[in-house]
């Protein structure tokens, strides 16, 4: 058995497990006989908002910082597009730096995290975005160790070609990215619970219909508004991106919601949540459109 096929046995069982445990936590939890919170659409609208702004923000950093290490190389030229990068000239780092912008992306990531952790906003609107902004950061970024693994030739696996990385290694830093990004919806699942007050007294049942009802429908939704930020472009290149990374977020909070405790942290208050993160999504659409689209040059 190959690198490749392990690492695709490995993906696998990473997205198998987490749906495994919610079903079986489904069968075995008790149900809850008391009141239950209300379903709050107005936070599932602002939840699924935040998600796209967040998503596409993360990708443009992911492309930001793909570009600008080229940019200060001597022999590229690089242009910024709204869905990609390209560059012409020739130089032996301009392979290392593809695995640049995967590592900006962790970064502000576990900046976003650590802000909302230690001290989440009190606004509706802006915890739901630094929330998203948080994980995203780590869900863009690390999935591609596993696809750079089996395919040497996306932006990190050429990276990893680069720095010489045995098939061992590559093995090796895909159980890590693994690990990160369970982990990751482990720190992100308690603030989800805070979103609505009460949620965590209503046993493992009322954790997880929270998750679902503010997190992971809204997740799925997002992805078609993530799609018009992207075309146009192949299919499988505007697709494949979002679907990767909300497949992780979606299996993995799901299945943290079940154990989670409630991270200490009050409610916040609503505002004007959806308006204010649709005219944000609405003008980012129109950077991306009409600026990054026709492409920026970096030299």
């Amino acid at each position: 058995m190959s690198s490749a096929d392990i690492v695709l046995a490995m993906a696998a069982v990473f997205l198998g497990a987490p749906v495994l445990l919610s079903l079986v936590m489904l069968v075995r939890s008790p149900r809850w006989s008391g009141p239950r919170a209300g379903w709050d659409l107005g936070l599932s609208a602002a939840s699924t908002l935040a998600y796209a702004l967040a998503f596409n923000l993360i990708f443009f950093v992911q492309e930001l910082f793909l570009v600008v290490p080229k940019a200060l190389t001597p022999g590229l030229k690089p242009t910024l597009f709204h869905n990609n990068h390209d560059w012409t000239g020739d130089n032996p780092l301009a392979e290392l730096f593809q695995g640049t912008g995967a590592l900006a992306t962790v970064v502000v990531g576990l900046a976003f995290a650590v802000w909302v952790t230690r001290r989440p906003p009190r606004s509706r609107a802006l915890r739901l975005f630094a929330t998203w902004m948080a994980l995203l950061g780590l869900l863009e970024a690390l999935p591609q160790v596993l696809i750079g693994s089996v395919i040497p030739q996306n932006d990190v696996g050429r990276a990893m070609t680069y720095l010489g990385l045995q098939p061992g290694a590559k093995i090796a830093a895909s159980v890590a990215a693994m690990l990160a990004m369970a982990l990751a919806c482990g720190v992100i699942a308690p603030l989800l619970l805070t979103l609505v007050p009460g949620a965590e007294a209503q046993g493992p049942r009322g954790r997880a219909r929270t998750v679902f009802r503010f997190a992971v429908l809204p997740a799925l939704a997002a992805v078609a508004l993530i799609v018009p930020f992207r075309v146009p472009g192949a299919p499988i290149e505007i697709l494949f991106p979002p679907v990767v990374a909300t497949l992780v977020a979606v299996t993995w909070l799901q299945a943290w919601s079940w154990v989670a405790p409630r991270a200490p942290a009050d409610p916040p208050r609503a505002g004007w949540s959806v308006p204010v993160l649709l005219v944000a999504l609405g003008l980012l659409l129109a950077v991306f459109q009409v600026v990054l689209r026709p492409g920026i040059a970096f030299y």
